[in-house]
Order: structure tokens, then sequence, then C-alpha cells
């Protein structure tokens, strides 16, 4: 053999593999496909039936208590200091400067860093014990006092970050910096669905009034992981989903008809480069079919009784609402969607709070209050968990002039609260506290990992066992940290 030659017969070698590899991943990616979705290779279904999406193998890892997740995720932060953590000696301290002691040189935002005097400002709105072990909730919330033996508080909730992009994303994803998976992701790619006509992961968001923060859509992305596992956002007006319907003079015979042309196309494609993504575009297609018939369904709620509606509160009727999406995500909730989440956008008060934090607690309150109770009646909040909270807190001090009667108040990831309720949870209880100016964690800190892997661990999985393999890393939603917060779980 000529030396020359020999690298040239490697060469070809090696494209013989890797096409040989590439096809039979191709196959066996699509028979694979075909099974999960219980169809033929292209779409057609073969057995006519409504099989579920199957998970990954070996999870969940243990008995789950929760089968699904609502999210009320409160876009902006609200204030601890004025909703769940009552610091009664603050009024004492009105227009004083916070204590150097309190503060430690910790860092501040953009907003307050030029302020040369930081006073405090105690909350303006009264407090009141509930429930059988007298948890603390503020005049603002008359309605969630009346669940809180339903609810667990955790009050001592800290983050790393201090602005609300990185927050939220940290929250979102288990990272400050974008391109992760969000957690709704982990959950379709690690369990899976059990409504074939629905996505397995859902986001619904609305606005209140005040400076909304904006969301992107990389908040529910998929990141790294296969795309069909992004979240899909429904519109609060219009078509539930962008897209959905078909044009006008396209039925739906004729739409089976051009999927399963496309269908074959994209497997005969798939076959010989054996990208995953066609698989997922393939099965998506496929989905978006099925939610052309189950998306209207969902989203129609003229037949809920007069009683259910008057649970959300009169702004239910309004779609695209807080109190509207609460109805949807029980309706979803009851279709067994593994991960609904809902953003409400206009917590960022940093002036004006007291009147603008009014107005969000009436927009949230009633129809939060209403979505457990809903929950409960119907046996669902038994297997669902219920998640409240934003992606930080306030500050104590005042941002900008402190009056009588008003006040701003800038961010703090250093102690804040959220909420958790339904499958596994404790409720009536209080874990953690924060010292006299609600300003730093004094016991039982709870971390953002922490609460990923409690939210983890209630729907059967180890947080440290469900992980992802990307550029030679093996990627999880806690990173490398994390524990279950075992003081919230029966």
């Amino acid at each position: 053999m000529n030396k020359k030659s020999l690298p040239i017969i490697q060469a070809q070698d090696a494209m013989n593999r890797r096409t040989f590899l590439k096809q039979s991943a191709a196959g066996i990616g699509m028979t694979a496909l075909a099974s999960l979705l219980g169809q033929s290779a292209w779409g057609a279904s073969e057995a006519g039936g409504t099989l579920p999406s199957l998970g990954l193998p070996g999870l969940p890892h243990f008995p789950a208590c929760a089968k699904r997740v609502i999210y009320l995720f409160q876009a902006g932060a609200p204030s601890q200091l004025d909703t769940f953590d009552y610091k009664p000696r603050l009024h004492e301290q009105r227009g004083k400067e916070l204590p150097d002691s309190i503060r430690m040189g910790q860092r501040l935002t953009g907003m307050t860093s030029g302020q040369t005097s930081f006073p405090v400002a105690n909350s303006i709105f009264a407090f009141d014990r509930y429930g059988e072990n007298g948890t603390w909730i503020s005049e603002l919330l008359p309605h969630t006092a009346k669940i809180v033996n339903d609810i667990c508080v955790i009050r001592s909730m800290h983050t790393e970050a201090i602005n609300h992009d990185p927050a939220v994303t940290f929250f979102q994803s288990g990272s400050q910096i974008a391109g992760r998976p969000a957690i709704g992701s982990w959950f379709s790619y690690g369990l899976g669905s059990e409504n074939k006509d629905l996505p397995a992961y859902v986001v619904l968001i609305s606005r209140g009034e005040g400076q909304p923060q904006p969301l992107s859509d990389r908040n529910w992305g998929s990141g790294f992981l296969p795309t069909q596992h992004q979240g899909v956002r429904f519109q609060g007006s219009g078509e539930p989903v962008r897209y959905l319907n078909d044009p006008p003079g396209v039925d739906r015979s004729a739409r089976r008809d051009m999927l399963d042309a496309v269908g074959s196309l994209n497997e005969l494609q798939h076959d010989v480069v054996g990208d995953p993504e066609i698989a997922t575009r393939i099965s998506q297609y496929e989905l978006a079919f099925r939610m052309q018939a189950s998306v209207p369904e969902l989203a129609d709620t003229s037949r809920e009784p007069k009683e259910i509606l008057d649970l959300y509160g009169p702004d239910v009727h309004k779609p695209g609402t807080y109190a509207a999406n609460c109805l949807l995500a029980r309706r979803l909730a009851e279709r067994d969607v593994r991960f609904i989440q809902l953003f409400h956008q206009g917590w960022d008060q940093h002036n004006n709070l007291p009147s603008l934090i009014r107005k969000q607690c009436m927009d949230t309150d009633q129809p939060t209050a209403g979505l457990l109770t809903d929950l409960r009646q119907r046996g669902l909040l038994d297997d669902t968990l219920v998640i409240w909270g934003g992606e930080f807190g306030r500050t104590v001090y005042s941002q900008g002039a402190l009056t009588a009667d008003n006040y701003g108040r800038d961010h703090h990831p250093r102690c804040f609260t959220v909420w958790m309720a339904g499958a596994g949870i404790k409720g009536g209880i209080t874990i953690g506290e924060t010292d006299d100016y609600s300003y730093n964690v004094t016991k039982d800190p709870v971390h953002v990992h922490d609460l990923h892997a409690t939210i983890l661990h209630l729907m059967g999985v180890d947080h440290t066992r469900l992980t992802y393999k990307f550029q030679g890393r093996y990627y999880r939603l806690t990173d490398v940290a994390g524990h279950v917060v075992k003081a919230a779980l029966v």
C-alpha cells in the first residue's frame, strides 16, 4: 500500500463509520419517537389514543408527592416588609439611619448607591396573626389570610443577584447567566407529559399597574435541552397560542395531509443526518395539530359555575388578567399539564410603594386564594405543588424621600419571603427568621438552589441525579449545590 494513500483510506473509513452511526442513530431515534408518541414516525396516529409522552428511564427516582407544579411568579419582587415579614419595632426607627452594623457595607444597586442617607421605612400596613399557628400576614392579603393553614411561609429566602434580569434568570434556571434550561423544561425532560394533547410546560403572563420589568422568552426556554421541552406561552387575548389556527380555506383533513407529507420529508432528512432536532420538529408539529382541538376547549371557561368564578374575583372575566390566568392554571392542572407558570409583572416599586402595592395585592390576593380553594375542593391540591414568590425582596430603607405615608424600596437579595402549598407541604407553618430590620437572615436560611431541590424532591426527583451532558460537562438545575428543605415537608 502506498503510504501517501493511507491518510485518504483512514479518512474514508472514518466517514463510513460516522455515516453508519448517524444512520443507526436516526433509525433508533425515529423508533423511539414513534413509541413515545404512539404514532407512526411522521405523525399519523396508529392507535388513535392519547398516550402520555414518557420521561427518562428510571424517573421518578422515588414515589412522588406531587404530579404537577403551579408556580405563581411575582415578577419585580414583592416587599416582604409589607406582606409577610412583620417587624413591629420598626415604627420606633422610622426616619432614623439604618445602622452600619446591619448593612455591613453590603452592595447597593445603582439606584441608591448615590444616596447619602438610608432612612428606615417601616410598613404603614397593619399585620395580624392568622391560622392555627398564628402566622403574621398583612392587611393587604385578607384572602391569603383565609388559606394560611394551607401554606408554608419561608421568610429566610436569599439569592445572589441584585438586579432583575439575572435574579429572574437565576430563579428560572439555577444560573444568573442566560442559556440554561428553565425549571419547567427540566421537568418536561425528566418526567415527560401525562397529556399528549397539551404541552408539558405552559406559561401565562399578566401585568399589574406600575413599572413592569421585561420578561424574556429565554426565561421559559429549554437552553441546551431539546427544544421540545421549552415552555409554550399562552396569549392573554386573541388566539391562545400564536399561529395555531389554520388559515382560511385549510380544513382539518387538509392540515393532516400536509403534516403527513412534511413529516415524511423530515423523516428522510433525519435518516440522512441524524439530527435530534428534526425528531423534535416532527413531534412539535404533531402536538400543534392536537392542540388545535384541545386548546379552544381548554380556554373556554363559559361553562364554569358562578360559584367557581366568584372564587377568583371580578377580573376572572377579563382575559389575560392574573385572575383569568389562575383559573386557566386550574384547568391546565386538571388536564395533567406537568408545569404551569404564571408571571405577574408590576411589583418593582421603587417609589410610591404604598399605593402601588395595594393595587398589586388587589389584583393577585383573591385569585391566588381562589386557586388554592378551587384545587382543594377538587382534590387536586393533594397532588399539586403551588409556589408563590418573586426574584428577591425589598430594602427596609426608603429609596428617595420618606414621608408620613409614602416611601419606596430598592432591591434586596439578602432576605425575602416565598410560600409553598399543596402536595407534600406542611401547611400553616413559618420557616426562617430575619433580623429586626428584615435585612439579614438570622435562622434557617433557604437558598434558591434549596428551593429548586425541594421542588424536584416533591416531584420524585433527586436533584443531584437529573443531569444533562453539554459541552463535556454534566449540568443540573441546582448546579453543584442545593439541599431539600425538610422542615417544609409533611
